[in-house]
C-alpha cells in the first residue's frame, strides 16, 4: 500500500485499485463511454479487436462494477438481445467514495485492533525510585 500512495495515480488507476479492471475492461469502458448509442457486446469486441467471449468477460466485470448497464431490447417478432451503456459518472463516483470511506473505517478499526493487541503485551517499566 506504501508503493501505491507514493505513485502518481491517474484516473485510470482508480479503476484498477477499487474494482481490479484490466486494461481490456478500461478499453471495453471507454468504447462504450465513446458510442453515441449503447452497443451491444459484438459491437464492443469488434471495436476493441477481441473474441466475443473476452469482450462479453469484460462487459460482465464492467457490469459488476456498476460501470455501465444493461438494457433489454425486444424484436417485433420475438426474441431480445441485449445493450450495454456507461452509467451516470456521479453515481460510479459516488459508490467509490463510499467504498474508499467503508475502506477508511475498517482500517481505522484494525489499527486500534493492533494497537490495543500490542499495547498490552508491552512490558512495564521498573519504577524508579
Amino acid at each position: 500500500m506504501a508503493e501505491q500512495l507514493q505513485q502518481d495515480m491517474e484516473c485510470e488507476g482508480l479503476l484498477e485499485c477499487f474494482h481490479g479492471l484490466k486494461q481490456l475492461d478500461r478499453d471495453c469502458f471507454q468504447v462504450l463511454i465513446d458510442a453515441s448509442e449503447p452497443l451491444t457486446v459484438d459491437e464492443v469486441a469488434d471495436t476493441v479487436g477481441r473474441e466475443r467471449s473476452t469482450a462479453y468477460r469484460a462487459v460482465q466485470r464492467l457490469l459488476q462494477a456498476g460501470f455501465i448497464q444493461k438494457d433489454q431490447v425486444n424484436y417485433e417478432q420475438g426474441g431480445y438481445y441485449h445493450v450495454y451503456s456507461p452509467t451516470d459518472p456521479s453515481k460510479i463516483t459516488d459508490d467509490m467514495q463510499r467504498m474508499l470511506n467503508d475502506w477508511y473505517a475498517k482500517m481505522g478499526q484494525l489499527i486500534h485492533e493492533f494497537e490495543d493487541k500490542y499495547e498490552q503485551n508491552q512490558p512495564t517499566a521498573p519504577a524508579e525510585g
